[in-house]
């Protein structure tokens, strides 16, 4: 059956079975439904055990205040197929006053903190939720921030007091849970980690129980890093938001900003050069290899071992020697732009790129001896944390860590954007699903980026790195200097900002720690409406007490490590 017409029987049967109302298809054209809040949980759950197909994982799940347009609050789920590579998106509408909705933690394991961040970010009740509390706000917090009413600026906020005794009244509270949990034994004890330990690299608490030296339980305590990077993007242009991005996974560059371009050129219907698409993939890929160049660096030493952060920072600042040639930027480059890329690859950028291609694969070799090869590492992380490929896909993982389970699930192969449909590369994976086959699949996913790199840079086409949509796109400064109404369209688009159509926009890539998407909400104007950010270290950091639960104290950094997250794609 073709994939429209599966779609099209799909949606009569939710209506019939569920009372589905199907929406206008979004720009993204994923297959839209409206369902009633109390047909959601068995709606969800005939999804994902008997649809046709079946859409096992619960890719993203957050909610829209729609207080500015129609009123009330629209919360939407966005479901994947990963056996039938389709996506479905649910809708449910409430209203904005003491909104509530039933917990799905029954259907998906992943569901407990979406449900969470509901509760924190838009003020939702999540009737039936077992552990229903703040995730990235203080339990003392005062109001919901994505909600429209919340102030979007600390300036528009009186400013923050904590008197002694609110602050010593807050402090009892976590004494108390530091010492004592619902269910403990007399021999269990409580140990707290971080949120300063150097082995949770950033600001994240563990607080962990143990039987002994064997682990019960982990409770990660997020929301230290919280920035407020989706509130943010409500006051700023499309344009203007870019650097923002960059934040966001802030060891993954450009990869960051991949997402949210195409996201908003599919909102908009940009078409990209071939030139600038090329250059994209280029430099995606070398971001790829430094994220996963600091993720050797922090599991060596997490592990034990003192010498391959030396080696990989080493390699790490060469390519951030190439990165500065050709974006101006190292790690924060903001070079991709709406309609293609900033700048034209400057003159000397095939040596350069050369010069990195050459020294690189004798260095992975020396990764591979220090690391999986080392029999110290593949004692301390051979059948630890080990993930089966149901657990993955139920709790939301992707990325390397899917693939070390045995799934070959790469969105560059499954569903090729920005032109990778055109490059020879493989898809590592192993079947361990443990710490070390998820060490060894990253040091071949490097192999493989330095593949597509040459496949760009040697078969760079030429032709302009820009769209050429006046609309959407920025003049050249020449241009700007020789045409009044050129002059007048960059003022009018870098002072108030240019107006993109309305509607709705979802984008997800494969970005170095797994699937990361960008869903822009649109009202028509010069600032997205909403703007969702779904980023792949938030339900794996979710997963740790899964891997943990039966290990000893020491293995807890090895399985956390083994994870490549980063606090910044968690608290967004």
């Amino acid at each position: 059956m073709a994939d429209r017409d599966r779609q099209r029987a799909l949606t009569t049967q939710l209506q019939t079975q569920f009372n589905a109302i199907p929406s206008e298809l979004p720009h993204d054209r994923i297959n839209t439904l409206l369902i009633p809040a109390e047909r959601l949980t068995e709606t969800l759950t005939f999804l994902k055990h008997k649809a046709e197909p079946r859409f096992e994982m619960l890719f993203d799940l957050s909610a829209i205040d729609e207080t500015e347009r129609d009123g009330g609050l629209t919360v939407f789920y966005q479901l994947l197929s990963l056996s039938g590579n389709a996506d479905l998106r649910l809708k449910v509408s409430l209203s904005a006053e003491a909104p509530v909705l039933p917990s799905v933690c029954t259907v998906w394991s992943a569901a407990n903190w979406y449900e969470r961040e509901l509760y924190d970010m838009f003020g939702i009740h999540i009737d039936g939720h077992p552990d229903l509390r703040r995730i990235l706000m203080p339990e003392y917090w005062e109001g919901h921030p994505l909600r429209k009413t919340h102030p979007n600026r600390a300036t528009e906020m009186p400013p923050y007091q904590l008197p002694e005794a609110r602050y010593r009244s807050i402090m009892e509270s976590y004494r108390a849970e530091d010492y004592h949990e619902p269910g403990m034994s007399n021999e269990e004890m409580i140990l707290n980690i971080g949120p300063t330990h150097p082995g949770t690299h950033g600001l994240l608490r563990l607080v962990v129980r143990l039987l002994g030296e064997e682990i019960r339980d982990v409770k990660p305590d997020i929301g230290f890093h919280h920035r407020g990077a989706e509130k943010m993007a409500e006051r700023q242009t499309y344009h203007s938001y870019i650097p923002y991005t960059d934040r966001i996974d802030y060891l993954a560059g450009v990869q960051n900003e991949l997402p949210y371009v195409l996201a908003v050129e599919q909102l908009a219907g940009i078409t990209v050069p071939p030139r600038a698409q090329v250059i994209r993939v280029m430099l995606c890929e070398l971001c790829r290899v430094a994220s996963h160049l600091v993720w050797v660096a922090s599991y060596a030493h997490d592990t034990g071992a003192l010498a391959p952060p030396f080696y990989a920072f080493r390699e790490r600042e060469y390519l951030y020697d190439v990165m500065e040639l050709i974006t101006g930027g190292r790690m924060h480059p903001s070079f991709f732009r709406i309609g293609g890329v900033a700048l034209d690859l400057p003159e000397g950028w095939h040596e350069a790129v050369q010069g990195f291609l050459k020294r690189m694969p004798a260095a992975i070799d020396e990764y591979q001896a220090l690391l999986p090869n080392n029999p110290i590492l593949r004692g301390r992380t051979r059948g630890i944390g080990v993930l089966s490929i149901a657990e993955a896909i139920d709790w939301g993982v992707s990325g390397p860590n899917l693939r070390a389970c045995g799934l070959e699930w790469d969105l560059r192969k499954r569903r090729p954007y920005s032109g990778y449909e055109h490059y020879d590369f493989e898809i590592p994976t192993a079947t361990e699903g443990d710490a070390l086959a998820r060490t060894e699949v990253r040091l071949e996913e490097m192999r493989q980026s330095l593949r597509i790199v040459e496949q760009a840079m040697q078969n760079m086409p030429a032709g302009p790195v820009l769209s050429a949509e006046a609309r959407y796109a920025f003049p050249r400064k020449e241009a700007t200097l020789q045409d009044i109404e050129t002059l007048i369209h960059h003022f009018i688009a870098v002072s108030r900002g240019m107006r993109f159509p309305a509607g709705e926009s979802l984008f997800v890539t494969e970005a170095p720690k797994g699937m990361n998407g960008y869903f822009v909400v649109s009202d028509g104007s010069e600032n997205p409406y909403r703007l969702r950010i779904r980023t792949p270290s938030f339900p794996h950091i979710q997963a740790l007490a899964l891997l943990a639960r039966g290990h000893l104290l020491a293995d807890l950094i090895p399985i956390l490590g083994s994870l490549d997250y980063v606090l910044a794609d968690i608290d967004r």
